[in-house]
């Protein structure tokens, strides 16, 4: 079995994934590009409704016992259900929970569109760490988030008929010590590679969470579920390249 690409520790709920200078591009709160040593997924309670964010995940690393800063995801489920996968030169950590569905019907349907919305805070998300041992191009990076992206959707609508939460997020993370990488994409290895271990921690994450033992269903529907949007408004859409345009600018 190869080694894990991040050293993993948890406390008080809070999951430290740990690398040397790793360079980290995140979709999350006050994302972005960074470089350092760690990043953390938080588990918040339920109802949780703190504003200052940034002073939130302050206290609770400083509580946990971490001194560190890094790129920082938060979500309503319990850290005991994070699973982590590993194939070639990519490792995925996972925490998934569902709890607050964005369906987005794609083709014209019959069932109910209502927007099952509320004030309080949602109980799920779907936070995917995805880091390689190699070095990646900026553009591989970038695009490194788009793969675990279209991974985790088909993950989910296989496994849940959504093909996402309202607050999803992805941390991107690579090596610059590692190999120079200038791709990504679903054929390369590192791509290849991103999407089974994206599926494969989540698919566990979703048992884990999800088990008899706990009681948890996954709603049928957004109607169902405890929070939720559907986005079933339709857009306005319009031919670029027309017989009076061809070959003028528009």
């Amino acid at each position: 079995m190869l080694p894990p690409v991040f050293d993993a520790t948890v406390r008080d709920d809070v999951l430290q994934l740990s690398r040397p200078e790793t360079r980290w591009l995140s979709t999350g709160h006050a994302g972005g590009k960074s470089r350092g040593p760690v990043a953390y997924n938080v588990s918040v309670p339920e109802g949780w409704d703190e504003m200052d964010v940034d002073g939130y995940v302050e206290r609770r690393l400083d509580a946990a016992g971490f001194d560190e800063e890094g790129p920082t995801l938060l979500t309503g489920v319990s850290m005991r259900h994070a699973r982590r996968a590993r194939l070639g030169p990519v490792e995925v950590v996972a925490t998934a929970g569902v709890s607050n569905p964005a369906a987005l019907p794609v083709a014209d349907s019959t069932h109910s569109t209502a927007h099952s919305r509320t004030d309080e805070p949602p109980a799920g998300t779907v936070n995917v760490f995805v880091g390689t041992t190699r070095d990646l191009a900026a553009g591989a990076l970038a695009n490194l988030i788009a793969v675990a992206a279209e991974a985790k959707t088909a993950t989910l609508l296989a496994q849940t008929g959504f093909p996402g939460t309202t607050t999803d997020a992805i941390i991107a993370a690579c090596d610059p010590a590692g190999e120079t990488t200038l791709y990504s994409g679903s054929a390369t290895e590192v791509g290849a590679a991103t999407r089974a271990c994206v599926r494969d921690a989540l698919c566990a994450s979703l048992e884990s969470r999800y088990s008899a033992a706990d009681g948890n269903e996954i709603p049928d529907s957004v109607e169902d579920a405890k929070y939720g949007v559907v986005t079933d408004e339709r857009a306005a859409v319009s031919q670029i390249l027309t017989d009076e345009n061809d070959g003028e600018a528009l």
